[in-house]
């Protein structure tokens, strides 16, 4: 299985936009960690949150 997210990848959750913006710093088998703006370090499964990647014209 190939993992949606690679590490420094910038991500925004659909599902909690108060979050902020976060950097993936790790993704393995179906799990990513971030490091949100507002919330801090999560682990959530890739599908949880809603969670796109923002394209590096948003930078």
């Amino acid at each position: 299985m190939l993992d949606r997210f690679e590490v420094g990848d910038i991500v925004r959750s659909q599902a909690f936009p108060e979050w902020g913006l976060g950097q993936v710093q790790s993704s393995l088998s179906g799990q990513v960690t971030i490091t949100f703006e507002h919330q801090g370090k999560l682990v959530l499964k890739d599908n949880q949150a809603a969670l796109e990647i923002v394209s590096a014209d948003w930078l």
